[in-house]
Parts: structure tokens; sequence; C-alpha cells
């Protein structure tokens, strides 16, 4: 096996657009579930929106690819809006069935060929790129050293990414600091004595439920900027990956969602990479290097349940203040 090569497309995933739109997904769903308590199953399709949102605006209508990710935005808003305002009184279980059956409407509506004009129905949107690219202020060549080694393009789609998850992580630090925050924190832990004390409960939980689905649309953004945009990618699987992530690094933070990305993304990539290498090497013979590549999403759903159960909080969660048994 080639340790060096395994190790090095490893590293180079700390950076990969794919590790920040799911780090703004995760900020995201950090505000649904970390800090207002709402258990929403369906931010695959909130992260949709965004992707189809902004690729539909710059190939449709033309738009700088700036006005087309807002377009996005609003368009996420817009569907929590739709979302909440109907199923928001629904607690637990309720709320996360409604969701994934919401995202899973948004996922059929793109696929589906009455809309194939204009959102390509099983073949996605591809070749919205040529707006982002040309603002592009980095000279042609290729910049960095070992692993973080990208041309123009690339860096551009990282730089944006990085920029925007930066935005993303201070907005949410400042809200949840504030007496907004607070009174979320609240309803949390018990909404009726938040209730009791004349907040319009309600109302906080359709802001929380808004505010983390346009950082999830601007994960969705971010996760189609260097590629294409497929009905494929925002399936069940999809949330359950962002919760893994939101898990590991610590639901009630900031910083965790960005951690458990990370974590979670690097350890993907790895095992993508040495479980093949393993059955090459004739280390796994009982079975194929395509079986070998399924295994880890077995592996991601072990580490689930057992982060479940044995570290509900996180890595820089606090157990005393979230855990799923209270």
């Amino acid at each position: 096996m080639d340790w060096l090569q395994i190790l090095s497309n490893t590293a180079s995933s700390i950076l990969s657009p794919a590790t920040l739109g799911y780090a703004l997904a995760a900020l995201g769903l950090a505000v649904h579930f970390g800090y207002g308590g709402l258990i929403n199953m369906g931010i695959a399709g909130f992260m949709a929106i965004g992707a189809y949102g902004y690729a539909i605006s710059v190939l449709s209508f033309g738009l700088p690819w700036w006005l087309a990710a807002l377009i996005g935005l609003v368009a996420s808003a817009v569907f929590a809006l739709i979302l909440g305002i109907p199923t928001l009184r629904l607690r637990g279980d309720y709320l996360a069935i409604v969701t994934i059956a919401a995202a899973e409407v948004v996922r059929l509506l793109f696929l589906t060929t009455a809309f194939e004009d204009v959102t390509g129905s099983a073949d996605g949107l591809s070749g919205y790129h040529q707006s982002f690219r040309s603002s592009n202020p980095i000279p042609a060549g290729t910049y960095g050293f070992g692993p973080f080694t990208y041309n123009e393009t690339d860096w551009w789609v990282r730089i944006t990414g990085l920029v925007t998850l930066a935005i993303a992580a201070l907005v949410v630090w400042m809200v949840t600091r504030s007496p907004w925050g607070r009174v979320l924190k609240g309803i949390r832990e018990d909404e009726d004595a938040v209730r009791s004390l004349g907040k319009n409960v309600f109302s906080y939980k359709l802001q929380a439920l808004v505010l983390g689905g346009v950082l999830a649309a601007a994960g969705g953004i971010v996760y189609a900027l260097p590629s294409a945009v497929s009905p494929g990618v925002y399936v069940t699987s999809l949330t359950f990956f962002v919760w893994t992530a939101l898990l590991l690094g610590g639901a009630a933070t900031v910083f965790g969602p960005l951690l458990g990305s990370l974590i979670f993304w690097v350890l993907q990539t790895f095992l993508s990479n040495v479980l093949p290498a393993l059955v090459g090497a004739g280390i796994l013979p009982f079975m194929s290097e395509i079986q070998a590549g399924t295994v880890r999403f077995i592996l991601v759903g072990v580490a689930l349940m057992l982060l479940v159960i044995f570290m509900p909080q996180g890595i820089l969660g606090n157990k005393k203040e979230l855990t799923f048994v209270k």
C-alpha cells in the first residue's frame, strides 16, 4: 500500500468543499437542535434548496454568482417559513417525521421530469461555474504545499467557503450569546416555563428554523461550487452524516460542528482510501474493493450509535448542558 498517497489524500480533505459544506450545514443544525431543541431530520432539503436556487438562478436567469447565492439563501428562508408555520407546534419525534418527509418532497420535486427544463431532473445541473470563476482574483497557477496544492480555481472555492464559514460561525456565536440566544436555550430546556414568562415560543422557534436553514443552504451552495448539483446527493443519508458531524463535535456549541465535520470527512477520506488498499494487498481477502468502500458507511453508523450512548454531548460539548437523556 502507498501510505504516503493515502495520508496525502486524507490531509487534502481538511480544506475540501465537502468539509466546508458539511460544517455550514452542521452549524445550521446546531442552531436548530443544539440551541433550539428542534429535531430537524430534513437538513438535506435545506442544502438542496440552496444549491438548486444558486444553480437555477445562474443557468435560467443569467444572474451573477453572488446574487444567485443570495437567492438560494432567501429560498431556503422561505422554505423554512412554509415548513415551520404549520409544524413547529409539534414536538420531538413528530417534528422529526415531518421534516424528513419535507426533505424527501423537495428532493422528488427536483427529481421529477415535470420541471426537467429547469432542474435537470435525474441528470441534475452543471455548467453554472463561469460567473463564479470569472470573479476569481487569484492569478492563474498552482499554489500551496504538499497535499494543500491547488490551482487558482480550487483555491477560490476554498477561500470562499472558508470566509462564508467564518462569517456564519461569528453570527451564530453572537446571536447565541445575546438575549435572543438565551431565550432559545430556555425553550430547549423547558418551553412551557419560557411561555409562562410571556415569551412567544413559536416565534423564537420559527426564527431559529429560518436562521439554521439559511446556514444549511449556504453549506449546500459551497458543496456545489466546484462540481454539479444532483438530486442523488441530497438523500436521507446526507442528513444522517450531518447529524453525525454535529454530535461528534458537540451540538450545543459553535465550534463543535466545525470540528465534527473536519473529523468526519478526514475519517471518511481515510477509510475510503485505506479499506480498498487493504483488499488489494490481500489483507481483507473476504471482500471486494467495492464492498470495502461501503464498509465505511457501516462504521459511520456504528460510530453514531456509540456517540449517542457514551458521549452524547460531543467532543466540545458540556454534558450537563445537553444530552439525549436528561
